[in-house]
């Protein structure tokens, strides 16, 4: 079967998540991924790995820390979600995607196991989405073995079909509300949910945050037995004063930071005996936080767990980390009249993301002013909350469609905005989004467009940014410069 026959299926599937009033909701459980990975031979069971959850930043902690394993000379797997351009992305070896014949070949083989378990009553509905990605990305990272894999947790933690496999370290990020529907409608509810990745006598990796998150991750470590490993020491010295209150007030921390003239993008911080210095291409203060728990990671995968990693190692790895739409800068040249025009790309898709936004733009741009936000976003997620965070930042906000049957209707984002005071046009069609955020680059110039909002704008816009422009071979950043599709 095909590579479009697989993604064709693949999009069929049944979702976690409940997208239309009326629509029965799946109902998570790990029995049912067990059950699947038993008939596949149990492929997660043939590598040690690292869990990560989180609200915020597991994605850009994974990828570094993925990064730092494989320039420690260890074949490391990267599972993630969710993609921006194609579910390839989702399963990397070494950086290296899975190759479309592959792709292909694990979903027909991973389906074709569901099927027969619903047939003989094994299991009682045919894997959904996420189930069938996980699997397949186990018998890719089974196949030859890899040497470690780190992957990164789907929704909540708990009951996560990530969650089957038995970890070397549990990862838990920054928490915040966020898909409040099927995680709680509290801090503490949320974090909870994220703790299910604690293992008894395991060990936790993470930073102080949010008081009530500290509260239920210290009672869950504790009542496990957990070993607690904190990533503070490998914090910057200039943000190491934000680190215990970094969510306590989302607003105060974002413009501490973003006008903190001390914070540097490179810094030093002692690596197993040995000051490196660390320089991420992910920009931003709040990026500092990731970073340093893929450190203490990587750390006590060498202390603990004998893994060969180095200071040399966790520095390049560090360096070389390839992780899009975090604060991503795409220069565009008009082929007419040459005229370059700059996109800022980030998926910031809550409040706590928006607030990291706001404080990276900043942080990037002290002295220059935004000009247009192209914007769009779930309709699960507090709308009128991020544009106050964001809007006004803007001389202009742009609403694009997106295709998911989950957006958050036009109209409601108008009135979002409405209630910002800023100016707001709702475009037809991303093309037209693009076109009319640049028609005012053109004629006022004030600053990079930015796109966010929802994973499936920035990653639409991306891929129509790049389409005629491969990565510039020069660079050494994740900045990409091409012409205008």
């Amino acid at each position: 079967m095909s590579y479009q026959s697989a993604i064709d299926h693949l999009a069929a599937m049944a979702p976690e998540l409940a997208t239309q009033t009326g629509q029965t909701r799946r109902k998570f459980s790990l029995g049912e991924i067990a059950v699947l990975l038993t008939a596949l031979g149990n492929p997660h069971r043939t590598f040690p790995s690292v869990l990560i959850a989180g609200t915020n930043g597991k994605g850009s902690t994974a990828a570094t820390l993925a990064s730092i394993l494989s320039a420690s000379g260890l074949r490391t797997g990267l599972y993630t979600s969710p993609h921006l351009a194609r579910p390839n992305e989702r399963i990397r070896i070494d950086g290296t995607e899975i190759s479309d014949a592959d792709f292909a070949e694990n979903f027909f083989r991973v389906r074709a196991a569901g099927q027969k378990l619903v047939e003989e009553k094994k299991l009682a509905q045919a894997p959904s989405f996420f189930e069938m990605l996980t699997a397949m990305a186990f018998l890719h990272f089974a196949e030859p073995a890899i040497e470690i894999a780190v992957l990164e947790v789907g929704l909540g933690g708990r009951l996560d079909a990530t969650n089957i496999v038995d970890p070397l370290l549990s990862i838990v990020t920054d928490i915040s509300l966020d898909h409040m529907e099927w995680l709680g409608s509290t801090i503490s509810e949320i974090a909870r949910e994220k703790a299910g990745i604690l293992r008894p006598g395991g060990t936790l990796v993470t930073l102080p945050q949010h008081p009530e998150a500290n509260q239920v991750l210290g009672e869950v470590a504790t009542s496990l037995s957990v070993l607690g490993v904190s990533a503070v020491p490998f914090m910057p010295a200039t943000d190491i004063h934000l680190a215990a209150d970094s969510f306590a007030d989302p607003a105060q921390t974002a413009m501490r930071s973003a006008g903190d003239s001390d914070l540097q993008h490179i810094y030093k911080v002692e690596v197993l005996g040995q000051v490196i210095e660390v320089d991420s291409p992910l920009r931003g203060a709040h990026q500092h936080r990731n970073v340093a728990l893929a450190i203490a990671a990587a750390v006590e995968l060498a202390i603990s767990h004998g893994f060969c990693v180095t200071p040399k190692s966790v520095a390049e790895g560090i360096h070389s980390t390839r992780w899009p739409a975090r604060l991503e800068r795409i220069r565009v040249e008009n082929p007419q009249n040459h005229i370059t025009t700059e996109f800022i790309l980030d998926v910031a898709h809550n409040p706590a993301g928006a607030w990291a936004l706001r404080a990276g733009l900043r942080d990037l741009l002290p002295r220059q002013s935004l000009g247009t936000l192209v914007f769009s976003c779930l309709r699960d997620k507090p709308v009128v909350e991020m544009a106050h965070i964001l809007f006004p930042i803007f001389e202009k906000v742009v609403f694009a469609p997106i295709h998911s049957t989950r957006a958050t209707p036009v109209k409601d984002l108008l009135a979002a905005a409405a209630s910002t005071g800023t100016p707001a046009f709702a475009a037809s069609s991303v093309s037209q989004a693009i076109e009319l955020a640049l028609e005012s680059a053109r004629t006022n110039p004030s600053g990079p467009i930015v796109v966010s909002g929802s994973v499936y704008l920035v990653g639409d816009v991306r891929t129509r940014l790049l389409a005629q422009a491969p990565a510039s071979s020069a660079s050494e950043t994740i900045e990409r410069v091409g012409q205008l599709p």
